[in-house]
């Protein structure tokens, strides 16, 4: 984990662990890298793939946030030990132990995905801030693309993420709202259990665009890098086995939280949307105003407001992770020192910095494209399912190769879930061709 991220975890929980039984201040402790990027995953490219997911094909597509979860849980479990173990980053272990043709497609999948899913969040961020005050969407994304990339330059990221954490809260409005409507709960049962869904193709276009907005190959990196920041900390050449072990439990505990969280929005979401947008007849949804605008006869303009400060939020935080991520890829590819700590105005790091400026230009620029803000969304989520395939690929043989991971490979549990999730990936994208 970043030392800056660390650090921000540290003193948005000091508070709460001086007032807690001990029990649960041992269990905050387990929580960092993993609950982060748990948190990142429900940026407004996730809300917007689950929202249409759940206009389009009501509660028949909530499958696909349980069955993703143990997969999605697996695969950062990978990626982090990658980063903890090796104390290098992803594309730092390709560029070491697979051909350079490995490592330049990675990398530049990766950029590819992460300028798309940048500009997809702006654009929504945008959207959503005319919906609160009015203006022009373009202004807006001008400015929160000025505004996200000083402050990743010039502020220090504790300080950045600690105030805007709080807005990814608005998130829970729709745990609010499905529990302020009337949803027959034995045929959402019914329908995780045996979802019937008519359109073949469309169907399974949205399942690769729900898994690749879910399990997506910017939070690999992320975490990886995460966890390699804090191998300077946390693991020393004078650490025992056992430490090292009980590292790797703290990486699991911490995983499976975040995802846990993270899957449980989505699941909400889906079924908020199901039960209003689905329930209405609406089900293709235009404009991202029409997602927040079917909360405001349920729950009043209290929920509308929350859910359109959560995009924004969401947006502003993910965005950094986005860019940082490529950042990361293309600084360990090229050999260059990548860290979020890193001081500009000392001439360190204006490589890395320069690829996050390219990356958030870049979404930027791509906003003033004539595409609706909610269908660039989703598509960018479609493009992040294509892509995760072979990324996720080289993962799994980079963890179970011993002379990368020593006596730390994976397990057989952790294995064959990993290659299933892979395998899964793989199958909605060749179905999906195969009904064109």
């Amino acid at each position: 984990m970043a030392p800056a991220a660390q650090l921000e975890v540290e003193v948005t929980m000091n508070a709460v662990r001086k007032f807690s039984p001990p029990s649960l201040r041992r269990a905050i402790n387990l929580l960092g890298p993993g609950l982060i990027t748990g948190a990142a995953d429900d940026d407004p490219s996730g809300i917007a793939t689950y929202s249409q997911a759940g206009a389009q094909f009501g509660f028949a597509m909530l499958w696909t946030v349980v069955f993703t979860l143990p997969l999605m849980a697996a695969i950062q479990i990978v990626s982090a030990r990658i980063g903890y173990v090796t104390g290098r980053g992803l594309a730092a272990n390709v560029k070491q132990h697979f051909p350079r043709w490995v490592l330049l497609s990675v990398v530049g999948l990766l950029l590819v995905a992460n300028t798309l899913n940048v500009a997809a969040d702006i654009a929504a961020m945008a959207e959503a801030m005319r919906l609160l005050v009015g203006g022009s969407a373009h202004v807006y994304a001008v400015t929160f693309g000025l505004l996200c990339l000083t402050l990743q330059v010039f502020l220090p990221y504790a300080t950045y993420v600690r105030w805007l954490k709080w807005l990814t809260l608005a998130l829970l409005a729709y745990v609010a709202v499905a529990f302020t409507l009337h949803v027959d709960w034995p045929e959402v049962l019914l329908a995780i259990v045996w979802p019937r869904l008519n359109d073949a193709h469309e169907a399974l276009l949205t399942v690769v665009a729900v898994f690749g907005t879910t399990i997506s190959p910017y939070l690999f990196f992320w975490q990886a890098a995460q966890e390699m920041e804090d191998t300077g900390r946390a693991k020393s050449p004078a650490n025992t086995a056992a430490d090292v072990r009980r590292h790797l439990r703290r990486i699991k505990v911490d995983t499976i939280a975040g995802m846990t969280f993270s899957n449980l929005i989505a699941f909400f979401i889906i079924l908020s949307t199901a039960a209003t947008l689905h329930t209405a007849g609406v089900r293709d949804i235009q404009t991202s105003a029409q997602a927040a605008e079917a909360l405001r006869p349920l729950a009043g303009e209290f929920t509308f407001l929350l859910f359109s400060l959560g995009i924004i939020g969401t947006g502003l935080l993910a965005v950094p992770v986005l860019a940082g991520s490529a950042a990361y890829a293309v600084a360990e590819a090229a050999g260059w020192r990548g860290s979020l700590t890193l001081r500009l105005d000392q001439g360190e790091g204006r490589g890395f910095y320069g690829v996050i400026a390219a990356a958030t230009v870049g979404g930027v620029v791509l906003c003033f494209t004539p595409t609706d803000p909610v269908k660039e969304l989703f598509w960018s989520a479609v493009v992040n399912g294509m892509i995760a395939v072979p990324i996720m690929a080289v993962m799994m043989l980079l963890a179970g190769r011993r002379e990368a991971m020593g006596d730390h490979v994976i397990g057989r549990r952790l294995r064959w879930l990993g290659w299933v999730a892979t395998v899964a990936m793989s199958a909605t994208l060749v179905a999906t061709l195969v009904t064109l």
